[in-house]
């Protein structure tokens, strides 16, 4: 009998310890955070731009015959500073409607005319952003990253990009940090009143 009880205590014993272990190993994994090299960081962030979309509105395009296609050598560089800002109906907007120039670089709504930013590295895109900027820039929704800045105007989704992981936004913007860098001062929004 004197073994049998200490058979079953070795028993639950080494359940518990089993079990606790298992437990620990998982609560542990799922602390382990990716560490990636800053090659393996570039690419994943080039990866993530491909499929949020960023190139659809920071990307000038013109139009080929399956429809527009980015403009390679401005790649990622926001609104032309070179194009003349179209004219756009305010009464239309007034009337419910959302309007986007015909490369989707520029949009008039109830917040007036905004202008996609560039995103290259140059000093007129994020060229002299910190990481803390980007990251605050895409998490609370301000203009350059800058804690007491304006906010980022729609149609940019910043509140969808809010909720990536900090590894994701590192990666994106390690990953501009590399793209070709475009002298391109994009003009600065305009309120609806100015709009005619």
């Amino acid at each position: 009998m004197h073994k049998l009880f200490i058979t079953a205590g070795f028993l639950i014993f080494a359940t518990g310890t089993v079990l606790i272990s298992c437990h620990n190993h998982s609560a542990v994994s799922e602390k382990k955070q990716i560490v990636m090299d800053s090659a393996e960081k570039v690419k994943r962030g080039e990866y993530l731009v491909s499929i949020i979309g960023c190139e659809d509105c920071h990307s000038p395009k013109k139009m080929g015959p399956m429809g527009p296609e980015i403009i390679p050598e401005l790649r990622l560089s926001g609104y032309p500073s070179s194009r003349p800002i179209q004219k756009a109906d305010s009464q239309v907007v007034k009337q419910g409607w959302a309007l986007f120039g015909p490369d989707l670089t520029s949009a008039v709504g109830p917040w007036g005319m905004s202008f996609a930013g560039n995103l290259t590295s140059d000093e007129t895109g994020i060229g002299n952003w910190t990481e803390e900027n980007f990251i605050r820039a895409l998490r609370e929704g301000k203009y350059k990253g800058l804690e007491n800045s304006r906010p980022l105007l729609p149609p940019m989704p910043w509140f969808d990009f809010k909720n990536m992981t900090d590894e994701d936004l590192k990666s994106i913007f390690a990953y501009l940090k590399t793209v070709k860098p475009v002298a391109n001062v994009v003009p600065a929004p305009r309120q609806l009143a100015d709009l005619k």
